[in-house]
């Protein structure tokens, strides 16, 4: 086990490089001078050159990626050219908002997806089947940005429940910050919770039908020890893969998401570095999600082992 997660982190290095470096030349090309934008519109020729040599803007591209991934390795990501505050210090402040925010649309998610799935599979082809696939389906359609405008409308304008946006500390006011937490957590949990749903009914269709389940049955143990130690059980092994790029996703933060609500996580703080070309704040926030991902798909493959022993890390 030792030497595959040894040889699974060495894997990381050169996938997180190709896409820091594609983000790196992509985010480049889109049009538009972040020196500039500093300076306004009609800026004086120097100061702009400047300024352009100041943030190695001057200078060509291969450049500019290695130094800058040199000096990630040293754990320096840069400083943000809006606010001159470090990366480092930026993403961990942004972090555990985006944290907090992915555990709550996480547990929403399994908290419906898991016994709705297992449901689903037992009553194939009833109505409550039908209606669990149906619902699912439009939880799988329906775009993030539309199920937060439709939540805001219903919560918010029409039922005044819950505020339909902001943030608050949880220090300050924790009843306040919980309000605010709701309606970006849901929005990010239904479309999870559909996601599993479909996974898991068809996971657990395809075990329920095994010889060892009849086995089991034919022992004379009950239902409800056959699904939960034997059929959830093997149904799980594929089911957390997706669940595994699920939480990968959400700890890169959900732009659109956090936008919307005005939750001020790794999403938000994408937006804004984007709209204002703030290079390094984003490289920052991609290789946070990008690292996100490999971790997860890292546990999720350990987990296969711990689920099923005749699977081996070799």
């Amino acid at each position: 086990m030792t030497a595959f997660i040894a040889r699974r982190l060495l894997q990381m290095i050169p996938v997180l490089v190709l896409v820091l470096a594609l983000v790196f030349v992509i985010f480049r090309l889109v049009p538009g001078d972040p020196a500039q934008l500093i300076l306004g519109a009609n800026p004086d020729p120097d100061s702009l050159a400047a300024l352009r040599h100041k943030f190695g803007l001057d200078q060509p591209l291969p450049i500019q990626f290695l130094k800058w991934l040199g000096d990630a390795v040293q754990g320096d990501l840069g400083s943000s050219r809006i606010n001159d505050q470090s990366v480092v210090s930026l993403i961990l402040e942004k972090f555990p908002v985006t944290l907090e925010l992915a555990a709550l649309a996480m547990v929403i998610g399994c908290v419906i997806g898991i016994p709705a799935g297992i449901i689903s599979a037992l009553k194939r082809d009833s109505w409550v089947d039908i209606g669990a696939r149906v619902i699912s389906l439009f939880g799988f359609s329906v775009p993030n940005y539309w199920l937060a405008i439709l939540l805001v409308i219903v919560f918010s304008l029409k039922l005044d429940w819950l505020p339909p946006a902001g943030y608050k500390p949880l220090r300050e006011d924790p009843v306040a910050h919980f309000r605010y937490l709701i309606l970006p957590a849901v929005t990010m949990g239904l479309p999870i919770a559909a996601e599993q749903m479909r996974f898991l009914r068809a996971s657990m269709l395809d075990v329920i039908h095994q010889d060892y389940i009849r086995t089991a049955r034919a022992k004379g143990l009950g239902g409800r020890s056959v699904v939960i130690r034997h059929a959830l059980k093997n149904a799980l092994i594929p089911f957390l893969t997706i669940t595994g790029l699920q939480i990968g996703f959400l700890l890169g933060g959900s732009v659109v998401v956090e936008q919307i609500f005005s939750w001020p996580g790794i999403g938000w703080l994408t937006y804004q570095s984007i709209t204002s070309r703030d290079y390094a704040v984003v490289q920052g926030a991609v290789l946070v999600g990008a690292v996100g991902f490999l971790v997860m798909n890292l546990l999720v493959d350990i987990s296969y082992v711990l689920l099923d022993p005749r699977i081996r890390a070799e």
